[in-house]
């Protein structure tokens, strides 16, 4: 399942995923433990939210470039804040989103509630830049110690397993990366799923992925860059032998990345469900001393694991063997640094920046440091966050219309599977069984997180930070051996995105996510069905994409399919992959469509089943052209509109390596596979988009 499980992951940390569930299922439970502030409704109209008339160019046939069409003078006229690698609809929001959190964060220093308060003095002690600077690198300084006083390979085992942190997750946001040499993700077991096990996961690198280590051309010359960075934080941190332990930490990195697995077979799940026994990491895992890891990461007792990279597994193994203490410490003693450095001295986070933010993405200038603070504060403390931001920003209004088209796009799902030419009745009743167990959870969590036990300090950043890492990290190995929670978010509700939870056959879309340009109660039905609607069908979709569709209704990895079924539904995404390999946003450079296809085959059936949602919600009312504009073509511009986006060239590059979602000027395109869309445009045969019927991709 690949922003798959989640529609798009921003440069601020936004998320969202897509999929869904049938009518004649009962309705989508939805969860209500906070209830929102009622809103006035409002004359539905067009022009305020997710249409930009002006935005568009008209210059261009919409059957010739459909992105450019509805977006092309916005592009034209916008540009990049310094601060950000890409810009687009998602960051409207989240400028919003982030001056409203920071409000709630400002606020909260100054409350005598201690739940309230551990916001503020978190975030607080994140803009305290003179006492950063005053302390300089003293709150590091015990990990460095630490790491100084490793003795031995047992002991080194032990200090790896300690520093392991639950900063993965494989199916609901499809996050792989983690800088410490394995991560745990610990969820529902996809093959036992009335218990949760945790999930072993390859880690290791400070640059994103191994083709980083790997590829030459620009590759290398960001691995110049990488190994004077890491020299950098040595010598900033007092090392005397910086460049001599640099170059040796990155050949340690580079004999990593040859161990990993590449992202597409890290994207397969059937190559993930490997179940092991405590007592299998020795065997085929050898090299790494388990008991003293395990001790280390607080996991001695537990004896089932399933190891997603099984190959990666075992050669970081290997390599802890083989490779020299001195070279492991001096590696564990830079991420160290790394971690720590946007909660150390200027001079650090500086560096830090314009390695991370510049060199990698082309980024020119760090974000301001309260949006930096913002972002931190809800890492840690996010849903007491979240509870505020709900009680201020997310209406009565919006949930119950968010609610009904919700209910409406599930149903039409569960129509297009009846209408499914191609598929057997018993494959059918199983996708319907699949349709009619979707849980929906709208707007934020039926209960929030306690985090009473986390100790944070007003004059203590970065010990808040590896406080809160470490908090997490408990919370989640303490769910081993629990009943399984259906209630718990892996999104907070203040969070630009939504989520499909394959595991559980359940839907989360944040509060954040239903605000223009994506959803307004105020708004014309036909551009929020584009919108909002497709998400929502992305998300049901994403049940059912190339991974969504090895889950059966109880969340549990399992064949469902006839044999025949199967070869036709692969056969479809096989198509779908063939059609987005054919787009170039560099000469000689093309997105890779099997590694986005479980986005791309949810953004197809999510945008017809939107489509037919939103003609289904007509019930005979009469269709009316807004400014020039009909409800078809309002739908389809709605949607363009939600993806408009541009990107800097070292971000667009690197997205195209490790992000599963295709970039939004080609996901814009998905409407050549819609039917509907051709006569709306009058696109004709001979245009550069145009399929003829039998080349459109439907899968669903």
């Amino acid at each position: 399942m690949v922003l798959q499980r989640s529609f798009l992951v921003l440069a601020i940390g936004a998320v969202l995923t897509l999929s869904g569930c049938g009518k004649e299922a009962s309705a989508p439970a939805v969860d209500s433990s906070a209830p929102p502030k009622p809103a006035a409704a409002a004359k539905p109209q067009l022009g305020s939210f997710g249409f930009d008339a002006d935005g568009m160019d008209r210059s261009i046939a919409a059957g010739d470039n459909f992105f450019d069409f509805a977006n092309g003078q916005w592009v034209q006229r916008t540009e990049i804040p310094a601060d950000r690698s890409n810009y687009g609809s998602f960051n409207v929001i989240a400028e919003k989103t982030l001056a409203d959190t920071r409000a709630i964060m400002e606020e909260a220093g100054k409350s005598d509630a201690a739940d309230v308060r551990r916001i503020g003095d978190y975030y607080a002690a994140f803009m305290d830049e003179a006492g950063i600077e005053t302390r300089g690198t003293a709150p590091v300084q015990p990990a460095l110690q630490a790491i100084a006083g490793i003795a031995d390979k047992p002991a080194l085992a032990k200090a790896l397993g300690a520093g392991m942190r639950a900063d993965v997750d494989l199916l609901n946001a499809t996050n792989f990366y983690t800088p410490h040499l394995f991560g745990v993700w610990v969820s529902v077991d996809l093959l036992q799923p009335d218990r949760n096990a945790p999930y072993l996961v390859q880690g290791g690198l400070g640059m994103p992925d191994r083709d980083f280590y790997l590829q030459e051309g620009r590759m290398a010359e960001l691995r110049k860059a990488y190994e004077a960075y890491v020299a950098q934080l040595l010598t900033l941190s007092g090392d005397k032998d910086a460049a001599a332990k640099a170059e040796r930490i990155v050949a340690l990195e580079t004999r990593i990345a040859r161990a990993h697995a590449t992202q597409e077979e890290t994207n397969d799940v059937q190559k993930g469900a490997n179940a092991w026994k405590q007592a299998d990491l020795a065997g085929k895992a050898p090299g790494m001393d388990w008991k003293a890891f395990l001790e280390g990461a607080n996991l001695g007792a537990q004896q089932d694991f399933i190891v997603w990279q099984p190959k990666a597994v075992a050669g970081l193994s290997k390599l802890v063997a083989s490779e020299p203490l001195d070279v492991w410490k001096d590696y564990m003693a830079f991420h160290a640094l790394d971690e720590a450095a946007a909660y150390l001295p200027k001079a650090f986070a500086d560096a830090h920046f314009a390695f991370h933010g510049t060199a990698m993405s082309g980024t020119p200038q760090q974000s301001d440091r309260w949006k930096r603070a913002v972002a931190d504060t809800n890492s840690a403390v996010g849903e007491a966050v979240g509870k505020i931001y709900v009680e201020r920003h997310f209406d009565a209004a919006t949930k119950a219309r968010a609610d009904e088209m919700a209910k409406n796009i599930i149903a039409a799902f569960a129509k297009r599977i009846d209408a499914l030419a191609w598929m057997s009745p018993e494959t059918k009743a199983h996708a319907k069984a699949k349709v009619a167990g979707l849980k929906v959870d709208m707007g934020y969590p039926s209960k929030w997180r306690d985090y009473s036990a986390l100790e944070v300090k007003r004059d203590d950043a970065l010990g808040n930070a590896q406080r809160a890492s470490l908090f997490e990290y408990q919370r989640n190995i303490a769910k081993l051996g629990q009943p399984v929670d259906h209630s718990e978010w892996a999104m907070l509700p203040q969070t630009i995105n939504a989520m499909n939870v394959p595991l559980e056959n359940r839907l989360v879309f944040p509060a954040a996510i239903l605000q223009p340009p994506f959803f307004d109660g105020a708004a014309d039905d036909a551009i929020n069905y584009g919108a909002i609607g497709a998400v929502i069908g992305h998300e049901i979709s994403h049940g059912f994409d190339n991974a969504g569709a090895l889950f059966d209704e109880t969340g549990k990895l399992h064949n469902w399919w006839t044999a025949d079924d199967l070869k036709k539904f692969n056969a479809a995404g096989d198509a779908l992959a063939m059609q987005f390999d054919s787009y170039e946003p560099f000469p000689g450079v093309h997105v890779n469509g099997r590694l986005t296809l479980g986005e791309n085959i949810a953004d197809v059936a999510g945008l017809g089943t939107a489509y037919d949602a939103y003609r289904l919600s007509l019930q005979g009312k009469q269709e009316q052209t807004l400014e020039g504009f009909t409800p078809d073509q309002r739908f389809f511009l709605g949607f363009a509109q939600a993806w408009r986006s541009k990107a800097r060239e070292q971000a667009l590059r690197n997205s195209l390596l490790t992000n599963v979602h295709a970039p939004g000027q080609f996901r814009a395109l998905t409407v050549r596979n819609l039917d509907a869309w051709y006569p709306a445009f009058d696109v004709k045969q001979g245009q550069k988009l145009y399929l003829a019927p039998e080349q459109r991709v439907k899968v669903w």
